[in-house]
């Protein structure tokens, strides 16, 4: 099992952007997809997570102008990013919790994708 980023790139301040992660090679289901990130000389920051009762939980950061979505069909789960900011410039993962039998849930991250915002 594999978790395969894609859709980072430079935008300009107030531009928007989506990452995709997806779940590659066998598996029995998904339980959650969550994203962090990393900003150049800082601690990684989780961005938005799945709480227990299935609820995606945001960073105060990014609240009300992230989303995340997710293609079950597709084992992909979205990063939607809007009106960015030059202090969401960072290296973005997700991280699964992958089912790889019915019994047996794995943690799994993606190889990370570059944001960057400037002018």
């Amino acid at each position: 099992v594999q978790l395969v980023e894609s859709g980072g790139g430079s935008v300009q301040p107030g531009g928007s952007l989506t990452l995709s992660c997806t779940v590659s090679g066998s598996h029995f289901g998904i339980w959650s997809i969550n994203w962090h990130r990393r900003a150049p000389g800082e601690d990684r920051e989780e961005v938005a997570w799945v709480t227990p009762s299935g609820k995606t939980e945001f960073a105060e950061s990014v609240k009300g102008r992230f989303t995340v979505s997710r293609d079950n069909g597709k084992s992909t789960s979205y990063l939607q990013m809007k009106n960015l900011k030059p202090e969401d410039t960072a290296v973005y993962y997700c991280n699964g919790r992958i089912w790889i039998t019915s019994s047996n849930l794995r943690d799994f991250w993606g190889q990370g994708t570059q944001v960057t915002v400037s002018f």
